[in-house]
């Protein structure tokens, strides 16, 4: 069983702000900025192609929580949700990042340094399997 199920399980200690029936949210034990969470699904899957419609709409609106509650606590101007999955998943269970933003936090994008095609070929590509 992985950590994040564990947790899910109440085996593993968790700061847990948030819990639907299916999503659990807690604050990561090594936060970005201060209120960061993971949000997590109870069902343990390492994809969002996996997860069921439904654990997906109750995310967004958990995410859609998390956010204001940034604002009221923190003031937070901005915020940034992260998600990496499929091989990219660290934990093997698929999960959301989600944190507030402050002018000056030092967090932002790194340049992979790499050119990469942006043109109409890409975006037809990418319509024909989206349709």
């Amino acid at each position: 069983m992985c950590d994040f199920c564990k947790i899910i399980n109440k085996e593993i200690k968790a700061y847990v702000p948030y819990e639907s029936d299916k999503n659990i949210v807690f604050l990561d034990y090594e936060p970005i900025n201060e209120g960061h969470v993971l949000i997590c699904p109870k069902v343990h899957e390492d994809s969002i192609t996996k997860i069921p419609d439904d654990v997906l709409k109750d995310m967004l609106v958990i995410i859609r929580k998390v956010v204001a509650a940034f604002e009221a606590r923190y003031g937070a101007k901005g915020y940034t949700i992260m998600q990496n999955g499929g091989a990219n998943c660290d934990y093997g269970h698929f999960h959301v990042h989600v944190f507030p933003r402050f002018e000056g936090d030092g967090f932002g994008w790194f340049d992979s340094c790499k050119p990469h095609a942006y043109n109409q070929e890409v975006s037809d590509g990418l319509k024909e399997l989206l349709m």
